[in-house]
């Protein structure tokens, strides 16, 4: 930890510090009960995927997002985030929620169907934006679920902290910097994060039916890898090879938002061979690197709250940068809800911690040794000898581990010496147990292959076993009468709300999507 920011941190009152906002996105399948991916619509019951603020749909029409509002406390999030997954559980029938990352049983990409959100313009713009996905990239990655992690610190605290560091510039210009000095350090420890939380190191034999792959049988439905933390996050999920021609830059946002804005705005030759329409419908938004900003994929994003019809570029130039997207955690399948306390609690220190620690901007040649390190543990984690760049010299992981997480500590104490309590000592002594169990037995790769193996299941059979039980844990705990009444009305005034905009709309969609590119 760079002593001269924690120094600044540590001469804060207690009054000065004001906790930190969080909130999370969940994916899910929904599953039938032979745990086939579901050919159902979303249900109505559930709302419209357009416009209900809590539960969505990700690519596929069975791809299921449930999203918190913004919460002050880790309790609260969880809290919310149970209450939503409640609601859903009550509503599904004889369907099942998956609860890993890697997806259920598949049948190549006809049998994932892509979510569907109405006649409206900003509805048929979601869905011919899912076609543009399937026809560059194919459908089978895109059935792959995570969690993404959203957090902020109030603008209280970024004023304290701006005083506190004597800087004079605008707060929005202020908060927007020291958010990329955040996200360069995220990017420089994210390994770490595939390491403690990385539980996908196997896969249902139909994800890569016909895939060349270099996975070992488990058993005649499942491959996996021997020492992987996270084949969602390796070369099998999710990456593409136009992507790669990007060199995104993390920086500061100014570089950050003109290099999407070229990729959105630069030909790529491949897609330009596909078209934009064909048989007379739409198959893609255009024929560009990116049809839009959320195609890129990466481990982090600084986001900004985006107003309707508004592009995420144009939001983050506008007013800034407003909180961090984390967006390389695997579903947790030992939780009904895919994340867990000690977890979020861990994430906390750890995004905090990058915001103190000296972050010089990144070069190309550090950002291949960032990609390489983050590959090779998403790969190869659970590898006693594998050593990875540190400092331009090679290191043993599991000490370059041990040592972020010391590393840690004085943060964990000077928290919890504010808020009162263990929290963050806590949370940091269960990743340190996650690190003591020898040939990293305590991660939770490592715990996913020990289950199925004890069980005598595959990926399919025991995925399907958890979600049962997750399954029935939430529906017997249900729902208080009011907060069901609560959900009840959301589903009831998201689906008029689309019937609303598909009565007022009259532009053509053509002329729609032409006057959204250009803006």
């Amino acid at each position: 930890m760079a002593d001269s920011r924690f120094s600044v941190l540590s001469q804060f009152a207690a009054s000065d510090w004001y906790g930190f906002l969080k909130g999370v996105e969940k994916e899910g399948l929904r599953v039938d009960r032979n745990g086939f991916i579901a050919q159902t619509p979303h249900p109505e019951a559930l709302g419209s995927a357009l416009t209900h603020p809590r539960i969505t749909t990700d690519y596929s029409e069975a791809l299921l997002e449930l999203i918190t509002p913004v919460c002050s406390s880790t309790g609260e999030m969880l809290e919310s985030l149970s209450n939503i997954h409640r609601f859903v559980q009550r509503e599904l029938g004889d369907e099942v929620f998956w609860a890993a990352s890697m997806p259920c049983q598949l049948d190549g990409d006809a049998s994932i169907p892509i979510a569907e959100y109405g006649t409206s313009n900003i509805g048929q713009l979601k869905h011919v934006y899912r076609q543009g996905l399937a026809v560059r990239y194919g459908r089978m990655m895109q059935s792959i679920a995570g969690a993404h992690y959203n957090l902020s610190l109030p603008d209280e605290f970024w004023r304290v902290w701006q005083q506190a560091l004597g800087n004079q510039q605008s707060l929005k210009d202020f908060k927007s910097d020291q958010y990329f000095w955040l996200v360069r350090n995220f990017r420089r420890r994210s390994w770490l994060l595939m390491l403690l939380f990385g539980a996908s190191p196997a896969l249902d034999a139909s994800f890569v039916a016909n895939v060349s792959h270099n996975l070992t049988r488990f058993d005649e439905q499942t491959w996996f890898g021997e020492q992987a933390t996270s084949l969602r996050m390796g070369d099998l999920g999710y990456h593409n090879n136009a992507q790669s021609s990007l060199n995104i830059c993390f920086n500061e946002l100014g570089t950050y938002t003109s290099t999407l804005h070229r990729a959105i705005h630069t030909p790529w030759p491949e897609y330009e061979a596909i078209g934009v329409q064909r048989d007379g419908k739409f198959v893609q938004i255009n024929t560009s690197v990116l049809q839009i900003e959320n195609e890129y994929y990466s481990a982090v994003r600084p986001k900004r709250t985006t107003n309707r019809g508004e592009k995420p570029i144009q939001a983050l130039d506008a007013r800034g940068v407003e909180y961090i997207e984390v967006r390389c955690l695997d579903l947790d399948p030992f939780s009904p809800v895919g994340v867990n306390a000690s977890q979020i609690d861990f994430m906390d220190l750890f995004l905090l911690d990058c915001l103190l620690e000296d972050s010089p901007r990144i070069g190309d040649a550090e950002c291949e040794r960032l990609d390489d390190n983050y590959k090779d543990v998403v790969a190869r984690g659970r590898d006693a000898a594998l050593k990875l760049c540190r400092g331009g010299e090679r290191a043993l992981m599991s000490d370059a581990a041990t040592q972020l997480l010391d590393q840690l500590e004085p943060l964990a104490d000077l928290l919890d010496g504010w808020n009162g309590g263990n929290t963050y000592r806590l949370a940091l002594a269960d990743q340190r147990r996650k690190l003591a169990e020898p040939d990293f037995s305590g991660v939770p790769s490592a715990r996913v292959l020990d289950a199925m193996a004890s069980r005598g299941m595959g990926h399919r059979e025991w995925g399907l076993d958890v979600s049962r039980q997750h399954q029935d844990t939430l529906r017997q705990e249900g729902l208080d009468a009011q907060v069901l009444a609560d959900f009840q009305a959301l589903s009831e005034t998201s689906l008029a709300e689309q019937r609303q905009f598909e009565i007022e709309e009259n532009e053509p969609f053509d002329q729609f999507l032409e006057r959204y590119q250009q803006a």
